[in-house]
């Protein structure tokens, strides 16, 4: 059996326990919904359209999904090390040899224990999310539905690390400028998940049918042909199994673009707001956001592996030997390769996340001159913070790190702003 080294893992343990208690401080002492002066009693303001229960709710609900957030990533940078430091991850390495498998066998068990544990031990978070939900009437969504969910993301999670740990491996295995070479085969494979993603991945966990009022979906169509969009039909996806939250989008490329409901979104809202939240998400096909999001995504990719590279390199070459980890194209440093992308990925949220907010903020003000009103904007944004019971103004970390879209209360006061300009 594995010894586990405790004194440096036990050092980790310690650093989270303080981390978790600083955000626990944090997310608690930064009451949610607190809106400036100049914004009291107006529309933006929680207070007007929120019962008080519901803010009460809401300010509970957004301290405990906050510091669950922050705790996730640290939380899945122990699990990372706890296989790396425990020599878990070099000791299924070395069991798998002694077997005298073939490396086609090897590798895929090899991945499959690290995913396996990594889920089972990541696991908790999830639950307190999901019964964090369900207490507040947020999820819908039965236990064996759930878990059904779960299970299908860690098959595709599964199939996925697989694929790319192992093309990863050998290249580096090759030498070379081996970062860049994986940057430039991450390329077509970013393309073609955008492109599957609509078709194959989505309808594993969801049924989408054609819009079932065919009143709305023509009056749909009709503002898709104004912003010049080749759409044909509307989807609706059943999420009212689910959850009560509300949403639309539109996603995939080429010919597996799609414009797709909630049906929780066609039973809360008006038409107008209906309209207003399409006419949003056909914003972002128009400003070919769908298209910057892929040039993000592959950017941002060239950056990681350059940096996570560089990285890797260095740790591997000073303490590979202390962890078991022979070369750099040992499958035992799967845990380490893990471990850097997450913590890169973790601190570059708020870049990720502002370019988002820009993105969103344009879309919302495409939809406003493309209808040539604001009107049900106002109502919609307080329905859909109603539903959740968001925090309409997070405070500063929050934002930075967890909100892609602005603020309720920022979109709230820009569709106000709006329809003075009309009247002006």
């Amino acid at each position: 059996m594995p010894i586990v080294r405790k004194v440096p893992y036990l050092r980790y343990l310690l650093l989270f326990a303080c981390y978790a208690i600083f955000m626990a401080l944090y997310v608690w002492y930064t009451s949610p919904n607190q809106v400036p002066e100049a914004y009291r009693g107006t529309a933006a303001d929680p207070s007007t359209f929120f019962t008080p229960e519901q803010l009460n709710n809401s300010e509970t609900i957004n301290s405990v999904r906050n510091w669950i957030f922050f705790i996730s990533g640290p939380w899945e940078w122990l699990i990372y090390l706890f296989l790396l430091l425990s020599g878990l991850s070099t000791s299924w390495r070395d069991g798998l040899e002694r077997y005298r498998l073939p490396i086609y066998i090897r590798f895929p068990i090899y991945v499959l224990l690290v995913n396996a544990v990594s889920f089972l031990l990541y696991f908790p978070l999830r639950v307190a999310g999901y019964n964090l939900s369900k207490s507040y009437g947020i999820s819908t969504q039965p236990v064996a539905d759930w878990l059904r969910d779960k299970l299908i993301g860690f098959g595709i999670g599964y199939l996925t690390m697989l694929a790319v740990s192992a093309v990863a491996f050998w290249i580096i295995s090759r030498g070379g400028r081996w970062w860049l070479k994986l940057w430039l085969l991450s390329v077509p494979f970013t393309l073609f998940m955008m492109y599957v993603q609509p078709v194959v991945i989505d309808p594993l966990y969801n049924q989408f049918t054609t819009l079932s009022d065919p009143s709305l979906e023509h009056k749909i169509l009709e503002l898709a042909a104004k912003a010049d969009i080749p759409a044909h039909r509307v989807y609706e996806v059943d999420m009212s199994a689910k959850t009560n939250a509300m949403n639309a989008y539109v996603n995939g490329i080429g010919s597996s673009l799609r414009i797709v409901l909630w049906d929780t979104t066609l039973k809360q809202l008006n038409e107008p707001e209906i309209l207003l939240i399409m006419a949003h998400e056909m914003g972002h096909y128009v400003k070919h956001h769908l298209e910057w999001s892929a040039v993000g995504a592959i950017g941002s990719s060239l950056g990681l592996l350059a940096i996570g590279g560089a990285l890797y390199k260095v740790l591997v070459r000073n303490h590979g030997s202390k962890w078991g980890i022979r070369s750099m194209s040992d499958m035992a440093a799967l845990p380490l390769v893990l471990l850097i992308l997450s913590m890169i990925s973790f601190v570059t949220l708020p870049v990720s996340n502002a370019i988002s907010r820009n993105a969103e903020a344009s879309a919302d003000r495409y939809a406003m001159e493309l209808i040539g009103s604001a009107e049900g904007s106002i109502s919609m944004n307080q329905k859909m913070s109603v539903v959740v019971l968001s925090d309409v103004n997070p405070p500063l970390l929050v934002k930075w790190f967890r909100s892609d879209h602005p603020s309720d209360m920022e979109r709230i006061i820009d569709a106000e702003r709006f329809e003075r300009s009309r009247g002006n």
